[in-house]
């Protein structure tokens, strides 16, 4: 290994380390202040909480409302939502690659449809799929599908045609084109359409649960807001925030392990 490369190396180990500490210099700064802020009631406390009293109803919601339980709910119609709207995604993604004409046909209606606030179809989701996780799930499919579809379409839909005309004159097969090329090409923008994907999936059950739900994180809060209790409503968001956070790095996780391969 050359002199060269082991500053490098150094300097990348130095800028790793560097934004991790100001990430957790920002954080530490901005809970103080608003701690500061919320106890001298420079900020309005009943409205925004404090630090101190968010950890302490996540502690009594711990002990007394089974929040495990709700954090499993949402997680589990996350994954349920995330993994259906992925699959689907990318299989009318690649119908769509194949049949051009197709996606001339259908992408002025991907569009409006992308643009429609999904919250606006909620009655009628619930008339569909009934008042019940059915719902929810629905729900985050709508928002994250349309998302997905765009998103890995245009990935294939970048790819040098140079390299395509090179398959096409070795006389590949559409599969093999598919699988050695495709999506080989395509793999930065499936990831980021999986980093997309798992937050917007998030929000869709969130939403979801505000319509139709009796457990969840999006219950606790429409709860919270029901009994004008905002420091469920914040302690909610906070661990929202986190479950976001988890999901995004389990992302990150998956990218790092199949880059490796």
């Amino acid at each position: 290994m050359t002199k060269e490369h082991l500053s490098y190396l150094r300097k990348l180990k130095k800028e790793k380390f560097l934004v991790f500490t100001s990430q957790i210099l920002i954080m530490i700064i901005f809970l103080f202040l608003w701690e500061f802020l919320s106890n001298h009631k420079i900020i309005n406390p009943f409205i925004f909480s404090s630090p101190s009293k968010v950890l302490s109803t996540i502690k009594d919601l711990y002990l007394n409302y089974n929040l495990i339980s709700h954090i499993m709910t949402t997680l589990k119609e996350t994954f349920i939502a995330f993994i259906l709207g992925i699959t689907l995604s990318f299989i009318i993604a690649i119908i769509l690659n194949e049949f051009k004409l197709l996606n001339k046909i259908i992408d002025p209606y991907l569009t409006m449809l992308n643009s429609l606030p999904k919250v606006a179809l909620g009655p009628l989701i619930i008339i569909i799929a009934g008042a019940n996780q059915n719902s929810i799930i629905f729900m985050a499919l709508l928002i994250n599908l349309i998302v997905g579809i765009i998103n890995i379409y245009n990935g294939f839909n970048n790819i040098d045609p140079n390299l395509i005309i090179l398959f096409k004159s070795l006389k590949a097969s559409k599969l093999t084109t598919l699988l050695k090329l495709t999506i080989p090409a395509s793999f930065k923008t499936i990831i980021c359409s999986l980093k997309l994907n798992i937050s917007m999936t998030l929000i869709g059950v969130i939403m979801g649960e505000f319509l139709v739900s009796t457990k969840g994180i999006g219950y606790l809060i429409i709860y919270g807001t029901q009994v004008f209790n905002l420091n469920i409503v914040m302690s909610g968001i906070v661990i929202l925030i986190i479950i976001s956070f988890i999901l995004y790095k389990l992302v990150i996780f998956i990218e790092k392990k199949l880059l490796n391969n």
